[in-house]
């Protein structure tokens, strides 16, 4: 009995030594270059074609550094705007995040969540040089880079080339030009231009092109900071006049509409022009026509920037609490690599922020139309419901749903903007 006891007692110390190998073989000292390394990464995408692009990927990586494991949570966008939040404030955060621009990812940067990754991208200056500069823009604080954008999704005006042609219409490139083009279409039994505001974030990007051409940039970039933010300047008023000036010729009742109601009149041909992101490209390639796109007219009147495009970065944060933090930058400076880049835009059909990623192998030829104008443009104007804190946004936007029902006046909705602007601004202080 005792030789059975004590070859036990052997047994379990084995046991226990082994074990003790194994748990300091996986411990590591946040350099990034130890044995055994796990990286969980967040995303939005649990659906086809993102997530096997997103799947390979990651075994792709794996291949050039085969120490390093993936654990992968990804969760659509509605339910990924709450899933963030509790992972970021749990005890164990994700090593690498998605998050969108503006002031959607700014709250990372503030609230000491996100990791300043400058000197990974100084450190290897071509990496920074691959990235197109408005995209990563967004992605910058106080001359700081906390993020690596990865796509792009940029609004333009898609119109059917056979109704202009019929017409004899040109792509409009001014205000006066865009009203006169509508002003010929409504004359047919074709409806000028679409709206479907059902959701009241697609009004509030008309209104995010309105106010950019309508404001000064220095002005417009104070009060997308919560804690400057007045909005009291005349042209935002002016910008939803002009919202106003366009309703004659949009489709009857654009707050009963939907997105994808309109995108099919379009597609059916019953609309003539549409605003369109390029991420719904796909959505219209089936048309019985030709069609393309045009940058939102530039306005004579307004004080903002020209050739300035809608649009928005997207892409990834590492986690401050990372203790891969080399690891971390390494897999994102892979994702925005040119040869990742192109594997992007031919899996998904989305743009890509790496420079060359969109070319004739790969892309529509109105594809790389569009992203030449991003390239050439030294910024983009973002998303309101993103640009803004959620207290300002949602008035601005159940406002504009009531300016458009002639329920409020532009002065009206602006007001109450500028009153939970206000309230912002006070609770930043």
């Amino acid at each position: 009995m005792k030789k059975v006891l004590a070859s036990l007692v052997s047994i379990l110390m084995i046991i226990s030594m082994l074990a003790g190998c194994s748990a300091g073989s996986s411990s590591g000292n946040g350099s990034g270059q130890e044995d055994g390394i796990t990286l969980t990464l967040l995303h939005r995408w649990p659906n086809e074609p993102f997530k096997g692009y997103f799947d390979a990927a990651i075994e792709e990586f794996k291949k050039e550094n085969p120490e390093v494991n993936f654990n992968v949570i990804s969760v659509l966008n509605e339910d990924y705007k709450q899933k963030i939040n509790v992972q970021l404030s749990s005890d164990t955060p994700p090593d690498i995040f998605f998050t969108w621009a503006g002031e959607y990812g700014d709250k990372f940067i503030r609230d000491g969540k996100a990791l300043d990754i400058t000197k990974y991208m100084q450190e290897d200056g071509e990496w920074k040089e691959t990235i197109i500069p408005s995209a990563l823009k967004p992605f910058t604080s106080e001359e700081k880079i906390y993020g690596a954008p990865v796509l792009m999704d940029v609004r333009m005006m898609a119109y059917n080339k056979d109704i202009f042609k019929e017409l004899n219409l040109t792509p409009p490139k001014t205000w006066d030009e865009f009203i006169k083009v509508l002003k010929v279409i409504k004359k047919t039994e074709t409806t000028p231009l679409g709206l479907g505001n059902k959701a009241p974030w697609n009004g509030g990007l008309y209104v995010t092109s309105l106010n950019q051409r309508m404001v000064a940039p220095e002005v417009l970039a104070a009060d997308n900071n919560r804690a400057t933010g007045e909005f009291t300047d005349p042209g935002y008023v002016e910008a939803l006049k002009k919202l106003q000036e366009l309703v004659p010729y949009m489709n009857e009742d654009p707050n009963a509409l939907s997105r994808e109601e309109e995108r099919s009149l379009f597609v059916n041909g019953q609309i003539a022009i549409m605003p369109l992101h390029t991420i719904e490209f796909p959505y219209v390639k089936d048309a019985p026509f030709e069609w393309g796109t045009f940058n939102f007219p530039t306005i004579e009147d307004g004080k903002g920037k020209e050739a300035v495009v809608t649009g928005a970065p997207e892409g990834f944060m590492v986690s401050s609490e990372t203790k891969h933090p080399e690891m971390a930058a390494k897999f994102l400076k892979f994702l925005t690599s040119k040869e990742m880049a192109e594997k992007w835009v031919e899996t998904t059909d989305v743009i890509s922020t790496t420079k060359g990623a969109v070319n004739e192998n790969n892309s529509s030829p109105i594809m790389l139309d569009v992203t030449k104008e991003v390239e050439e443009s030294d910024e983009m104007v973002i998303w309101l419901d993103t640009a803004l804190e959620g207290k300002v946004f949602q008035p601005y936007l159940s406002g504009i749903q009531e300016l458009l029902n002639e329920e409020k006046t532009p002065k009206e909705v602006m007001k109450e903007v500028q009153s939970a602007a206000k309230e912002v601004r006070e609770a930043a202080k």
